[in-house]
């Protein structure tokens, strides 16, 4: 990977970055030729500098200006920040209540911790199950045309659901259908309950296709309703701080993501939520699934309270934010939260 680079435009590379992330000002070579890593002319890292541009990691704004990481050099050194990073994880001093505490209260003081520690906006939600199954399913009969259906599916959530019936049914043919709907559908998560699936249960269903068709259906509703996700934000107002970002209107656009829930959700959860405890994913510029945070950079992480009990947090800054410090926060984050709730 980045074969294209030796070691030299490496070094230039990382310290035109660094540079960048500190002062957001172009690099210019003279700047570089003071490092004291880097023992090498002006001239010397002009050249070095024209190839990099050529190769894509970084550009000139203005002519005559120094030059700017592109999103390809922004991953470059997140990609090699990511691989090399051995050292201890600096101390964040996450003061997390007691265990007692609700969740929603932890997690809503670890979004205000995270976004004052880094000085960017944060956002996090409260966990869900990677994959809910289905523990069983009870019928009662509450008068002779109101059937009840309780639902309950991994992690002790109890739906219940009114149906209608069109005659009434005995309790014989409750025994059999709450028998059978078990025997088919009890340890099964949604994606199991298949088509396939669901026209046998109907084939052995005593002719009561539309009861089990409706059962189906509260079924699905329940497993939807539990995958409801809560989301917490803080630092809204820190992305105000970055002048990149009030161009042309972006700050307006991207606070309206932070508000929208549902973008939000998008936003953190494009990929897989339990892709492991720990998991984090830096997006850089267009990497972003929104239109809106195109110009930021994004750094989530997975966060695990028990096994198949995931949730996320997520950073948005500016392509230029401090990777380092944003994903030594996030770990220490994920180890107080560890502590908390599995000590």
């Amino acid at each position: 990977m980045y074969d294209e680079l030796d070691l030299r435009k490496k070094t230039i590379l990382i310290s035109i970055i660094r540079n960048y992330l500190e002062t957001g000002e172009p690099v210019g070579s003279r700047t570089i030729s003071k490092y004291a890593d880097i023992n090498l002319s002006s001239a010397t890292i002009r050249n070095e500098m024209s190839d990099l541009e050529e190769l894509g990691f970084i550009i000139q704004p203005h002519t005559s200006a120094g030059r700017i990481p592109t999103d390809k050099g922004y991953r470059f050194y997140v990609d090699l920040m990511m691989q090399e990073k051995e050292e201890e994880l600096s101390n964040l001093k996450v003061m997390l209540d007691k265990k007692e505490q609700k969740l929603d209260t932890v997690l809503k003081e670890a979004a205000k911790l995270i976004a004052a520690n880094t000085n960017y906006a944060s956002l996090i939600t409260t966990p869900t199950y990677s994959s809910r199954k289905l523990k069983f399913i009870q019928l009662s009969s509450i008068d002779e045309f109101t059937l009840l259906v309780v639902i309950v599916i991994e992690g002790n959530i109890i739906k219940n659901k009114m149906l209608k019936l069109d005659e009434p049914l005995s309790n014989e043919t409750l025994i059999k259908l709450n028998i059978m709907l078990n025997t088919f559908l009890q340890g099964l998560d949604q994606n199991e309950i298949s088509l396939g699936l669901i026209q046998k249960m109907k084939e052995e269903s005593l002719g009561y296709t539309s009861v089990v068709s409706d059962i189906i259906d509260a079924i699905a509703i329940t497993f939807t309703e539990s995958e409801s996700v809560e989301m917490y934000t803080s630092g809204a107002t820190n992305i105000l701080r970055y002048p990149e970002l009030n161009e042309e209107g972006r700050i307006s656009n991207i606070l309206s993501v932070i508000e929208d829930k549902e973008q939000l959700r998008d936003l953190i959860c494009s990929e897989s939520i339990n892709s492991g405890n720990g998991s984090i994913q830096v997006y850089i510029g267009d990497e972003s699934p929104i239109e809106a945070t195109k110009q930021c950079a994004v750094v989530t992480a997975t966060y695990q309270l028990e096994e198949g009990v995931y949730g996320k947090i997520g950073i948005i800054g500016p392509k230029r934010m401090d990777y380092e410090k944003v994903v030594s926060s996030l770990q220490n984050l994920m180890s107080e939260l560890d502590k908390i709730f599995n000590k």
